[in-house]
């Protein structure tokens, strides 16, 4: 299905402007929001499926793709969203976002209880979370793999912020197209997604978000655990929990990888037998779903919005 869209940008109230596509359609509307280190054309493989039945508009975080720069405020960037809702007329939209846009998906409905649905694809709690967020692993084990984790992320950190040349991008796209080929994704599409985080300043290159937001999302309580928002949502809440792990893990810290699903499918079902409103659904897919298993998300995602947004 084609899918017309258009480009934009809006200004909000605290400060940044923030790049928006609408890709139209008709039905619900529909906002999509991306993960922590992605953009909105990670959704590029969803909307049409999407679109078929819902008006649907996608934006990309401050930080984040085309949208300005500013400082990582929780309730900042949920009056981002705000602006973007009012500005396309989007009324009172579903939201459903992916990893960090889930988190913000679940705060959006605790914000606003009369949000119709919130759906949050695999975005709950962070990899580098509390020890006891770890399950069925001894403690010393878990406190060992979480340094090692915290080492890896650090390392991932600051070689991200260290400005490119022109060569090391093109790098960095061939091999990216490469990665696109070897997974069955499509080149052209994906190439753009890359493109799309890095940013060109005076003749260098970075990679986005810079580490100003990164540093702030890792030392976010709300980023480290995201039940407890929402354990206060009103809302139609599905949650879902990708069961494959990402192939790039290191071996080393597969065990730990496991404790922490083990620990979310757990809390997870306690939640979800506390409060109706939350639904909790898990779907063979790993945590790239939105890329590499659109029709994994879609098909639930359609499901629960035709159950509790259909008539908005």
């Amino acid at each position: 299905m084609d899918v017309d869209q258009r480009e934009f940008r809006v200004g909000t109230g605290s400060g940044p402007r923030v790049a928006v596509r609408d890709y139209g359609g008709k039905g619900p509307p529909v906002l999509l929001l991306h993960g922590a280190g992605g953009n909105l054309l990670h959704w590029a493989a969803v909307v049409p499926r999407l679109a078929a039945a819902h008006r649907v508009v996608a934006m990309d975080l401050r930080g984040h793709g085309r949208s300005d720069d500013a400082p990582w405020e929780w309730e900042r960037v949920l009056d981002d969203i705000e602006a973007v809702i009012d500005h396309c007329g989007l009324g009172s939209p579903a939201v459903v976002g992916h990893s960090l846009g889930g988190m913000l998906a679940g705060a959006w409905a605790r914000r606003h209880p009369d949000c119709p649905a919130a759906v949050s694809l695999d975005g709950h709690r962070a990899a580098e979370t509390d020890p006891d967020h770890y399950a069925g692993l001894p403690a010393e084990r878990v406190r060992h793999d979480l340094e090692r984790l915290r080492s890896l992320f650090t390392a991932q950190t600051a070689t991200a912020a260290q400005p490119m040349t022109a060569d090391q991008v093109a790098a960095l796209l061939d091999q990216q197209r490469a990665f696109a080929a070897a997974t069955g994704i499509d080149e052209e599409e994906w190439e753009a997604t890359v493109r799309r985080g890095i940013a060109e300043r005076d003749g260098r290159y970075f990679l986005r978000p810079g580490p100003g937001t990164t540093s702030a999302l890792r030392a976010s309580a709300g980023f480290r655990d995201c039940l407890p928002v929402f354990a206060e949502v009103e809302a139609p809440l599905l949650v879902v929990l990708a069961t494959r792990e990402l192939p790039q893990v290191p071996e080393d810290l597969r065990d730990l990888v496991r404790a922490h699903r083990t620990a979310v499918r757990r809390d997870l079902a306690a939640l979800a037998a506390a409060r109706p409103n939350v639904c909790v659904r898990e779907i063979d897919a790993d945590h790239g779903m939105t890329v590499m298993d659109s029709g994994e998300v879609a098909g639930p995602v359609l499901a629960f919005l035709r159950e509790h947004a259909a008539g908005n």
